[in-house]
């Protein structure tokens, strides 16, 4: 082997290296928690009705329902041979853990539509999120579509709500979000685990689902 070779070979190793630690870090799981935590940190204001050790149960609900019990459920599902690897290489994989995710996010969502003190921003992030699962879930039917995208266009979607109906500077953050979704983005593309179109369109979903939400719930 060349020199040239082994330092494209170490090269790309490298690349494939940070992608992978990007995909873990902004995991589908992890992003409805962190994307509420960050509602919080960027609007304030709009939780002042909610009390203390109210406002700590409203995210651990959230956490429980959209990280704890989704990662709970797939952990059981290799065992049980639902699913070959964490990885759910295949449609037909995903099938199963899609639906149970689909459940929690339905919960969480109309739980917290039904609480008059719940921020709208949240509300939206929810009732979005859960939209997108069905999209996605119908989606994977027919092609590989990338879950990491969808939820960084939500993360998008979100923030560009924020924008039209917060009196806070979300100029920063929303651009921010762009920066953050264009790296998701091309992090799976350079692990091969998607194709160009898939990676789009789990971006165009993710978008679409939180604006349509706003757009419903204003």
């Amino acid at each position: 082997m060349t020199e040239t070779n082994k330092t494209a070979g170490t090269s790309n190793t490298a690349i494939r290296s940070i992608a992978q630690i990007i995909s873990v870090v902004f995991h589908p799981v992890f992003m409805p928690l962190l994307l509420s935590l960050a509602i919080f940190a960027m609007i304030p204001n709009a939780f002042a009705g909610i009390k203390e050790k109210q406002l700590v149960l409203l995210f651990v609900s959230i956490g429980v329902s959209t990280l704890f019990f989704p990662l709970f459920t797939i952990g059981l599902m290799k065992p049980l041979g639902f699913i070959s690897s964490f990885q759910m290489p295949t449609h037909r994989e995903r099938t199963i853990p899609l639906m149970a995710v689909m459940i929690f996010y339905f919960w969480i969502s109309h739980v917290f539509n039904n609480l008059p003190a719940i921020p709208l921003a949240l509300k939206v992030l929810l009732l979005g999120n859960f939209w997108g699962i069905i999209l996605v879930f119908l989606a994977n039917i027919f092609t590989r579509i990338s879950m990491h995208t969808a939820a960084a266009g939500g993360m998008v979607g979100i923030l560009l709500v924020l924008l039209i109906i917060s009196p806070a500077n979300i100029v920063m953050p929303f651009f921010g979000a762009l920066v953050v979704a264009g790296i998701i983005g091309s992090a799976r593309l350079a692990l091969g685990a998607h194709q160009r179109g898939d990676v789009w369109l789990g971006y165009i979903i993710g978008i679409i689902c939180q604006v349509g939400a706003y757009i419903y719930m204003k």
